[in-house]
């Protein structure tokens, strides 16, 4: 009788095992589309045996835990692509905007440089002509708007990226939260014995994320808690203690700064990575550099421009004069390429000739300003206006090239760590199907050896009467 009653406990946890295996396939199945989900097992372990006289006798079985399937290395690998996918992202945006403002077309300003020229040559083969004087007036102010026009839209790129940076910054911050609050959780289920495997799927999709938006480094302690750091080192996250993101204005610029237990940190651009890293780069460093080198344009064009034209004289016999706004009467904080604005009033005061007493022909100054445009080097360097800034729109277009080049590749080296980690991790409906025949066998096979063991048990009791 004492083995019909074992016998009956078997059955009895083989049923209990078979149906809480169903309940985790069921489990997986729900969950195929959900983003993160990690594969779930019922871990199977053999009741310890009990020793009857000379033998063993099984207890049955039990289910020990609920893993998932999870690969650090391959999750690790996902996390560290995504920094790169992000960082390129964070620039991408902004070079296609710059891209189309220094444009290759027929209206960019090259262009304007190269009819502003044109419009001296012009005036040479008439010196004393009125309207060929009142079109290279206009040429210069037509110029002027190119130099203002390339550096209004560079404010805009910026105050957009400033924007986006602000933007970006309330959503992080709830992440960075919730993984504080994910680790709590983690650790106060797992504490008590349980697995806590939802939480971890949701936390490693945070990391992905927070990864792939800031560059964070991760590791984890001995109590399952998951700390993040800012590449520079600034923490993040300390076990269930979340630190604050906050943005600061700074002149017409966003930066940000990290709240830590009551004390604030500035964090600079090396302290960053991924799409916020991306972004400060291309604002900080990549549009600094093109306003550097448009202002060194403007100032040496003009520079160059009216120091012939104050050697040269009007046609009302006056020299000295400026063509362009004087450079050096600019403010620390002008910009000169917002500057480029001809300061002359009427046409008789373009300096064509080269003699005050100029004859009907004399042309020299119109001439020398004429033969500046394949003539003059830029500020010491080899290139002539056009080709300076023919260099500025390769700048911007081999480096969009490049972005797009590394950001088609670290979206698809993302896609297939990704498909990997899916074929680790992620829901297979066919898998599942075959566990769920084999679960529900199982169940049934239980049912009948139960339903076997009480047929037996009351055999034995109506012997006893």
């Amino acid at each position: 009788m004492t083995s019909l009653l074992n016998a009956l406990n078997a059955g009895k946890t083989s049923l209990l095992t078979n149906q809480k295996s169903i309940e985790v396939v069921g489990t997986n199945i729900a969950n195929i589309n959900t983003a993160g989900y990690s594969r779930q097992r019922a871990d199977l372990s053999d009741v310890p045996a009990l020793n009857f006289g000379d033998f063993f006798i099984g207890q049955g079985v039990a289910v020990t835990s609920v893993s998932r399937d999870y690969n650090l290395f391959i999750n690790q690998q996902l996390q560290n692509k995504s920094i790169e996918y992000g960082e390129e992202t964070g620039k991408s945006n902004s070079l296609a905007e710059l891209e189309r403002v220094f444009n290759i077309g027929k209206d960019n300003l090259a262009t304007q440089i190269n009819e502003f020229f044109d419009a001296w040559r012009e005036l040479t083969t008439n010196p004393n002509g009125q309207v060929e004087r009142d079109i290279v007036i206009q040429r210069g102010q037509f110029l002027g708007d190119a130099f203002q026009g390339i550096t209004t839209e560079l404010d805009t790129i910026q105050q957009n990226m400033n924007t986006e940076i602000a933007a970006e910054i309330d959503g992080l911050n709830e992440k960075i939260a919730e993984v504080a609050r994910l680790n709590e959780r983690i650790s106060m289920v797992e504490v008590a014995g349980q697995s806590a495997n939802a939480a971890r799927d949701q936390r490693d999709v945070l990391l992905n994320e927070l990864s792939e938006a800031l560059g964070v480094q991760s590791y984890t302690d001995n109590r399952g808690m998951v700390n993040l750091l800012l590449p520079g080192g600034m923490p993040l996250v300390q076990g269930n203690m979340a630190s604050t993101i906050t943005t600061v204005s700074n002149g017409t610029d966003v930066h940000l700064q990290l709240q830590v237990a009551g004390s604030t940190l500035e964090v600079f651009p090396e302290n960053l990575g991924g799409k916020m890293k991306g972004m400060f780069t291309i604002r900080d460093e990549f549009i600094a550099g093109l306003r550097q080198d448009l202002n060194t344009l403007a100032r040496d064009f003009t520079e160059a421009i009216n120091t012939e034209h104050r050697s040269g004289y009007g046609s009302d016999g006056v020299s000295g004069r400026d063509f362009f706004l004087d450079m050096t009467t600019l403010g620390p904080n002008d910009v000169p390429s917002r500057n480029v604005r001809v300061v002359l009033t009427d046409g008789s005061q373009v300096a064509a000739a080269g003699n005050p007493a100029a004859a009907p022909g004399d042309n020299e100054a119109a001439l020398r300003i004429a033969q500046l445009e394949t003539g003059h080097k830029v500020a010491g360097t080899k290139d002539t206006f056009d080709s300076f800034y023919s260099t500025i729109v390769a700048t911007v277009g081999i480096e969009a090239a490049r972005n797009r080049l590394a950001l088609s590749g670290a979206r698809d080296a993302t896609v297939q760590l990704q498909n990997l980690r899916d074929g680790y991790s992620g829901v297979s409906l066919e898998e599942e199907m075959i566990d769920l025949i084999q679960f529900q066998r199982g169940f049934e096979s239980s049912a009948k050896f139960l339903a076997t063991v009480d047929e037996m048990i009351n055999t034995l009791l109506e012997l006893k009467r």
